[in-house]
């Protein structure tokens, strides 16, 4: 019996022995003579089913996707920045307000800008437009956000990015008598959208990306 382990074990060595130098030689391998030819190569890989379609954004000639945005602070601006124009970088409505989030030239002013009509040319400078004026209503607005958010008035929760949103629409001045009037000031633009509606449509978005500032400015 032992004799046979042996022989076993000797010739296992010796197999290993002969693969080992056959896969360790120095012999470079010619793939010159291998060929993708007839081969499919240009292929797409489909979506998963398993995820949810509210989750994606689908461009059905190229079957992509772009990722879900769901609450963050891009998320927040790009809703925002849909309901005003669409996202439309050239936009100018029938009151004259202008570009992708709809500034008017006062507020604009404001942050430092004082050409409007390069301003509406201007993509990047409209975003950083969006950041400085968020930045100083979350200033002017810091004690309400303070005292009011997670409080329930006419049946909506007051949140940070309610209170943003409403103040984009509406200025700050509105948002606060909007607040401190417990909702009996609430403040209609020229198409009829509420502060109390913003509250509502932009609520529970991340906007801690936004500092306060007090002299925030675009430029």
């Amino acid at each position: 019996m032992r004799k046979s382990i042996a022989s076993y074990l000797t010739l296992a060595l010796t197999i290993c022995i002969l693969l080992y130098s056959s896969f360790s030689s120095d012999e470079t391998i010619d793939l010159g003579k291998y060929s993708t030819e007839g081969l499919v190569l240009d292929y797409t890989v489909g979506l998963d089913a398993n995820i949810n379609d509210d989750d994606l954004a689908l461009n059905d000639a190229n079957e992509l996707f772009a990722p879900y945005l769901g609450k963050s602070f891009v998320g927040f601006k790009e809703a925002l920045a849909f309901k005003e124009s669409g996202g439309d970088y050239f936009s100018v409505n029938t009151f004259g307000y202008l570009g992708k989030y709809q500034f008017g030239a006062s507020t604009l002013k404001l942050i430092g800008i004082d050409n409007p009509a390069k301003f509406l040319k201007n993509p990047a400078l409209q975003e950083k437009a969006f950041i400085a004026n968020a930045a100083r209503n979350k200033w002017i607005l810091r004690r309400d956000i303070k005292n009011f958010v997670g409080k329930r008035i006419n049946g909506v929760v007051v949140t940070e990015s309610g209170i943003l949103a409403a103040a984009h629409l509406a200025g700050p001045g509105s948002v606060k008598k909007y607040l401190r009037s417990y909702g009996l000031d609430n403040f209609t633009d020229g198409y009829g959208t509420t502060v109390q509606y913003y509250m509502k449509r932009f609520s529970g978005y991340d906007t801690s990306f936004v500092k306060p500032d007090r002299k925030a400015k675009a430029i």
